[in-house]
């Protein structure tokens, strides 16, 4: 049992989640773990208009940190034989028609070339639209369903990114299809088999895979989205939405405890046969991602490793060293700020940028994508 620590032991880590509240967000809790326990804590506010603090065990939508999740699934599968790693996709999802040279690795390191779902951002500024994931028209689909199959299909009618495994590109289809292997190869839904092979083993109560749910369980802080239509700005409570335009790639509920439980256990080994774990952990170069998490080499020495999320109203931190001895995880929550969409995402990475130094030492390095 960790030795629980209060705000008076680390004033400096209330003061770091007070400056992010400061900045421009509704609320954060954040947990950490290391050598001199465990700490909780949160600022700013459950929900607008009320007083009461987030709550330190609260539910939260996790975004992009669901990757880890999908990726340790899909290796876990290749430790027990039923999913080859360098295998091509097209072996177990032959009614998409995919190129036969991406392979399942490609597709956790984002090294198929598909184009992303969400729309892609090239290096000109230029932008090419994929599913309404922003704005009136996001609104407007709060409660719609997507179906995986769908979203797929919508990927392949764009133009590829590269040639497979000629370049490196985050691409949210691809863990679009990794949920799909998944159910082909188990004949089980991810979410079944996610608690199999991850949540039960862990005891990880509070987390949740919603599928097309908008639901959230209590307790919860509320997140909002802030934007612009017709010239005015509207805010909106994006609490209860449908998650299933961002499927397996980001769609699931969690708490802090449970993502440092889930991820010091994944660090330390728990999950993994070493030969997997130790594929996992070694990057592309370019950005330093492995299968379902980024690498990274701190200025001041060291490395650490993370995958974190975000959601229009929700962000997501959980960060780790090697050994998942020390972990950092956290939630955010946007409120009624003048951000817009830029904004947001440069207060996010400043934020995480502040608790990374605060919990790690040394210089923070690159900002992962903001989806």
């Amino acid at each position: 049992m960790s030795l629980t620590l209060t705000e008076q032991d680390r004033p400096e880590l209330q003061k770091a989640i007070q400056e992010i509240v400061d900045s421009g967000f509704a609320g954060v809790q954040l947990r950490v773990n290391d050598e001199r326990g465990e700490w909780v804590g949160s600022a700013g506010v459950r929900k607008l208009g009320e007083s009461a603090k987030p709550a330190t065990d609260g539910r939260f939508r996790i975004g992009s940190a669901t990757k880890t999740f999908t990726a340790t699934v899909v290796l876990q599968l290749v430790a027990e034989g039923r999913i080859g790693l360098d295998s091509p996709v097209d072996d177990h999802l032959p009614r998409f028609g995919l190129d036969r040279r991406i392979t399942v690795r490609m597709l956790l390191q984002h090294t198929s070339g598909l184009f992303n779902h969400t729309g892609e951002y090239y290096d000109d500024g230029t932008v090419a639209p994929g599913i309404p994931w922003q704005g009136q028209e996001y609104v407007d689909r709060q409660f719609h369903t997507y179906e995986p199959e769908e979203l797929v299909r919508l990927s392949l009618s764009k133009p590829v990114r590269f040639e497979p495994g000629a370049d490196w590109s985050y691409s949210n289809t691809n863990y679009v299809l990794a949920k799909l292997l998944i159910e082909e190869v188990t004949g089980r839904s991810l979410a079944e088999e996610t608690r199999r092979l991850i949540l039960r083993p862990l005891g990880l109560s509070g987390t949740v895979v919603p599928g097309a749910s908008p639901e959230i369980p209590e307790p919860h802080a509320h997140g909002y989205y802030r934007y612009e239509d017709a010239g005015q700005w509207k805010t909106v409570d994006v609490t209860r939405f449908n998650v299933s335009w961002i499927s397996a790639a980001g769609d699931m509920i969690s708490t802090t405890e449970d993502l440092h439980t889930f991820f010091s256990a994944l660090m330390s080994g728990q999950l993994l046969p070493a030969s997997l774990l130790a594929e996992m952990r070694t990057p592309h170069p370019k950005l330093g991602y492995g299968l379902g998490v980024f690498v990274e080499e701190m200025d001041g020495g060291g490395t650490i490793l993370h995958h974190n999320g975000g959601l229009f109203g929700w962000a997501a931190l959980m960060y780790s060293t090697p050994d998942g001895s020390r972990t950092l995880t956290a939630s955010l929550t946007t409120g009624d700020a003048d951000l817009d969409f830029a904004a947001t995402a440069a207060a996010f990475q400043k934020a995480q940028k502040t608790l990374v130094e605060e919990v790690f030492g040394g210089q923070a390095g690159s900002a992962e994508p903001a989806q």
